[in-house]
């Protein structure tokens, strides 16, 4: 997301499985500056790369230009990315390419395996080994747009979202496509029309009714909840709603919304998901539906579906929301209006059974952020290599190891220490 965009959504908004509890967090909000927290301060890399607590040490693993198994370069604009388990202790990685026809660095494919032949983002495997080397790469999913984030789902793929709403080489965008983590080659991309038309950002799916929870990359964009007809059978249809705050039709969240408070909510139907112009949110306002500012990344963990809004706030720094599936409520957990302890938060893990991590898109320096059980954030690690964002935070299943993106020049490492 470029800085002129995201400045425009703080504009626009002002008018994987783990048990994981935040305290109240009033006293956070007074903190003037962030805590080094659990594991440190950072330690300046000789190499100017990644900044990291004592102990940890990262592995550079795939990066644009290279060349992989299939034979194509590694495309540019890592983004959202899911951990899944391989083979023989190997993590499997699905990884996003946020890329427009017209970006350089594209991802080759067959044009017979190209969802659209004009376009030139879509997905990359990558197998990791449990020694955190690179066993290979390769292009799953190809000829999408502006593959933004995503999330993966209790049957092992991945759920990989268009951040766009366009109509190129007459084949219409703005859907979430799904990847296998098993696949080998190129799948045969599959537009899941039921899931909405609009700018899709994230993914998260409650593994206990299978719904699937959406954010959307708007400055007033909605919350979305799909209940699919079959869990395992995406492309077999369902429903879309978006959330509306029960006695507060239309709400704009961006501002003046109060902290640690859980609202109920209920779910209005989108009766015309697959629109031809760009009218899924405002159907959604035109029934009640609330409204977030820039919506990013989205997780599931311990009962809860944590969500981020990059430009939220008075100060349009970020927020970071929660829902419950369980209470049907929707609560805000963190603004500081601080870009010095939260600035524009995207994607969002939760640490198995521990921390939530997130990784910023802000104005400067970047940086990935630990948020502990007690509700305090800290730095855990910095881009020393650029100003280019994080994206794609996942860990490896036995959370051993994190793996994370730079954006630009696209770069994908693996960090490990003591956790």
């Amino acid at each position: 997301m470029n800085l002129s965009r995201r400045k425009f959504f703080t504009l626009a908004g002002a008018s994987a499985t783990g048990a994981v509890l935040l305290s109240p967090l009033q006293a956070f909000y007074a903190k003037p500056a962030i805590a080094a927290g659990p594991y440190g301060s950072l330690v300046p890399d000789p190499n100017g790369v990644l900044d990291l607590p004592a102990g940890f040490t990262y592995r550079r693993l795939s990066e644009t230009g290279q060349t992989m198994n299939d034979g194509y370069q590694v495309p540019g604009g890592h983004d959202g990315m899911g951990a899944f388990a391989g083979a023989n202790g190997n993590t499997i990685l699905i990884r996003n390419h946020e890329l427009t026809p017209s970006s350089s660095n594209g991802l080759g494919a067959p044009n017979s395996r190209k969802y659209n032949t004009n376009a030139r983002g879509g997905c990359t495997k990558l197998v990791v080994s449990s020694s955190r080397t690179l066993i290979e790469h390769r292009g799953v999913l190809a000829g999408t747009i502006r593959n933004c984030a995503g999330g993966p789902t209790p049957s092992g793929s991945w759920l990989s979202c268009e951040e766009t709403f366009e109509t190129n080489n007459s084949k219409k965008h703005g859907y979430v496509f799904e990847v296998p983590s098993s696949a080998t080659t190129f799948v045969i991309p599959v537009p899941l029309t039921a899931m909405g038309r609009f700018n899709h950002e994230a993914a998260a799916v409650d593994p206990n009714t299978g719904y699937i929870y959406m954010t959307e990359d708007q400055g007033n964009g909605l919350f979305y909840r799909f209940i699919p007809n079959q869990s395992n059978n995406l492309s077999a249809g369902g429903l879309l709603y978006a959330l509306k705050i029960t006695g507060s039709s239309g709400i704009n969240t961006a501002t003046g919304f109060p902290k640690n408070t859980p609202k109920a909510v209920e779910w209005v139907q989108i009766t015309n998901p697959d629109p031809t112009t760009d009218t899924v949110r405002t159907e959604g306002y035109n029934k009640g539906a609330a409204r977030f500012s820039g919506g990013e990344g989205i997780f599931y963990g311990g009962g809860y579906v944590y969500f981020t809004c990059k430009s939220g706030g008075s100060s349009g720094d970020g927020q970071i929301w929660r829902y419950s599936p369980t209470n049907n409520t929707v609560e805000l957990y963190i603004e500081p209006n601080n870009s010095g302890v939260l600035d524009n938060p995207d994607n969002i893990v939760i640490f198995p059974n521990r921390d939530i991590f997130l990784c910023e898109d802000g104005d400067g320096t970047d940086y990935i952020l630990g948020i502990t059980p007690s509700g305090s954030l800290y730095k855990f690690a910095r881009n020393a290599l650029n100003t280019s964002e994080f994206a794609g935070v996942c860990f490896s299943l036995d959370g051993q190891t994190m793996f994370v993106n730079v954006q630009t020049p696209g770069i994908t490492f693996a960090i490990w220490g003591p956790w």
